[in-house]
C-alpha cells in the first residue's frame, strides 16, 4: 500500500498496480496533508494485521524479517528501525535502555543536546492498535506526537539497531549518491537491471552502441538508448530509456532519466537530468547541476 499525496498521478503512472515489479500495489491518497502519522492512519483501513511502515525517502537493504522477529520476541507494540550516523543533528535521535526499550526522543538536536548516535531510520513495525489510536480529524506527526505519546503511556516500544546500508535520499545530492551506491554494489538487492553483466555494465536490450562509442563500468544504459560514434558513457553513469547520446559526448557520474537528448561533444559530469531534456552541442554540465524535465539547455551553455 502506497500512502500518497504530492504528485500521486506521477507515482501511479510510474508504478501502476505493481505487477511489472513483481508486487501488488494499492494507493491511499490524502486529499489534504495529514502529517507523517495521519498518512499511515489514512492507509491502515486498507490493510490488515500488523502494520509495517517504510518512509519513501530512504534507501536501505534492512532485513525486515529480522526486525519482525525482534518485535515479536520483545512483546513490542511499536518497533523502530534505528541506524548509527556520524552527525545525528539532522535526524531524530532515539535513546535506548540496556534492553533495547526506548527511553527518549530528541528531534534534530543542536550539537550540545546530542546524547546518542542512534537515529530514527524511517521504518516501523506497529501493532494495529497503535495506528488506530492516531487521530483522524487533524494532521499528526508520528515523530513528534505518536512516538512520544507511546513513551508517555508506557506502551512497550523498542528500537532495533541495524548496521545494514541506509541512506536518506531526500535531497538531489543524496539521491545521486544512492544511484552510485547501487551501481557499486553497496546495497543488497535482488533487483537487477536488464542486461546485467559481471563487469557491472548493465545494458538493456535494444541499446545501440556505435563501434567507436564506449560504455565504461559501472553504468546502466536503459532500453532503446543510442550511443553515437565517439561518445563515452561512464564510469558511474545511469541512463534511462530511449536516451540519445550524440557524437563525441561524454557522460560521467551523471544520472539521466528517460528520453534525454545529448548533443554532439556535450559534457555531463556528476549532474542529474530530468526526462525529456534536450542538451545542446558542446554544453557542459557539472556537479550540482539539476535540470528539470522537458527543458532545453542551449548549445555551448555552462551549468
Amino acid at each position: 500500500m502506497l500512502s500518497c499525496s504530492y504528485l500521486v498521478d506521477e507515482v501511479r503512472r510510474t508504478m501502476g498496480d505493481g505487477r511489472a515489479h513483481g508486487v501488488r500495489l494499492g494507493y491511499a491518497v490524502e486529499t489534504e496533508p495529514l502529517g507523517t502519522a495521519g498518512g499511515v492512519r489514512n492507509a491502515v483501513d486498507l490493510v490488515g494485521g500488523l502494520v509495517v511502515v517504510l518512509n519513501g525517502d530512504i534507501l536501505t537493504d534492512v532485513d525486515l524479517t529480522a526486525m519482525l522477529r525482534f518485535h515479536a520476541e520483545r512483546g513490542s507494540r511499536a518497533t523502530l528501525y534505528l541506524t548509527r550516523v556520524a552527525d545525528p543533528t539532522q535526524y531524530g535521535l532515539v535513546e535506548l535502555a540496556a534492553d533495547g526499550s526506548i527511553k527518549g526522543f530528541v528531534e534534530k538536536p543542536d550539537p550540545s543536546r546530542v546524547t546518542t548516535d542512534t537515529v530514527n531510520a524511517g521504518a516501523y513495525v506497529l501493532d494495529r492498535s497503535v495506528v488506530m489510536a492516531i487521530p483522524t480529524d487533524r494532521p499528526v506527526s508520528i515523530e513528534r506526537e505518536t512516538f512520544p505519546g507511546l513513551l508517555r503511556d508506557a506502551v512497550p516500544s523498542f528500537g532495533w539497531v541495524s548496521a545494514t546500508y541506509w541512506l536518506d535520499i531526500g535531497s538531489p545530492a543524496k539521491y545521486r549518491q544512492g544511484q552510485l551506491d547501487l551501481l557499486a554494489g553497496k546495497v543488497a538487492t535482488d533487483v537487477k537491471p536488464a542486461g546485467a553483466g559481471a563487469d557491472r555494465r548493465f545494458i538493456a536490450p535494444g541499446v545501440t552502441i556505435a563501434p567507436d562509442a564506449t560504455a565504461i563500468a559501472p553504468c546502466v544504459i536503459g532500453a532503446g538508448t543510442k550511443l553515437e560514434p565517439g561518445s563515452r558513457v561512464g564510469p558511474n553513469a545511469v541512463l534511462g530509456t530511449s536516451c540519445a547520446i550524440g557524437p563525441g559526448a561524454r557522460i560521467e557520474g551523471a544520472i539521466l532519466w528517460d528520453n534525454v537528448n545529448v548533443g554532439p561533444a556535450a559534457i555531463l559530469r556528476d549532474c542529474i537530468i530530468g526526462s525529456g531534456v534536450s542538451i545542446g552541442a558542446k554544453a557542459q554540465l557539472g556537479f550540482t547541476a539539476i535540470v528539470e524535465g522537458n527543458t532545453v539547455v542551449p548549445a555551448d551553455a555552462r551549468l
